[in-house]
């Protein structure tokens, strides 16, 4: 598939694919092995044809399969290197890391990427910048405040997916204990529909083409509040980018068509 699509989105995993005419590659194998196989299927992708994993950070819903799938297929794994430490520690094995610097930009066959820091609580999250058959897409979930430099490193993508992980009225009417309320408000855990809406409105441009909302929690969030907040703010497409199956796919346009 020449394009991308979110193969799963939220608590219980996160994994985004991504295709030029050339490479094929992961953001992220936070489901299970056998899910992300099925998933790629389901867009007439082998496992076989991916190419590299790029992970943002060491939580288990970014790196649950990356063990077993990395393994099965030989497949580089790109992090920076206290992330890439971080899930050496968690597995207790050593990993074929491909290190990337945050900040720099890399490439891998013909897409280009540039990992930027975002605010969470891991060691040094990330969020992409990428480069692909002539088009920007920005990858940005998992933060819990939106710097001027997500502004900055966001601005002009064609495609973006961010995070809309919650409603702070249904956080706090939530049975979740005080650390996870406080944890997930805070400047260090998920943005807001009221975040996200607002770093649209920032960074909307008219040729921005689609935005998928990523990272929805289930229970302190409802899609259709997300799609409203955020819908209100451009008229660009909006879609949510789902946890239990694949998302709305993108396909590139082909240069010259």
């Amino acid at each position: 598939m020449l394009g991308f699509c979110p193969l799963g989105s939220g608590s219980k995993g996160n994994c985004i694919y991504i295709g030029s005419s050339a490479t094929k590659i992961l953001i992220d194998v936070g489901l299970s092995c056998k899910a992300i196989v099925e998933r790629l299927q389901v867009i007439g992708v082998d496992a076989t044809e991916i190419a590299a994993i790029m992970i943002t950070h060491e939580h288990i819903d970014h790196i649950r399969g990356l063990a077993t799938f990395s393994k099965k297929y030989g497949v580089p794994i790109c992090a920076n290197s206290d992330t890439a430490a971080a899930i050496e520690s968690y597995f207790g094995v050593s990993f074929k890391f491909k290190i990337f610097t945050t900040g720099e930009r890399f490439s891998f066959g013909d897409i280009d990427f540039l990992p930027f820091s975002v605010q969470h609580d891991a060691v040094d999250p990330v969020a992409f910048v990428i480069w692909v058959e002539g088009l920007k897409l920005g990858i940005c979930a998992d933060l819990g405040f939106v710097t001027p430099s997500v502004k900055k490193h966001l601005a002009y993508c064609d495609y973006l997916y961010i995070e809309a992980n919650h409603e702070p009225s249904m956080v706090h009417a939530s049975a979740r204990p005080l650390v996870y309320k406080q944890r997930v408000l805070g400047r260090l855990g998920h943005l807001s529909n009221e975040q996200c809406a607002e770093l649209v409105r920032d960074i909307y441009h008219p040729q921005l083409r689609h935005i998928h909302l990523a990272h929805l929690s289930s229970e302190c969030n409802a899609p259709l509040r997300a799609l409203e907040r955020v819908q209100s703010m451009c008229i660009a497409p909006v879609a949510i980018a789902k946890q239990d199956e694949i998302s709305h796919p993108i396909v590139f346009p082909v240069i010259g068509v």
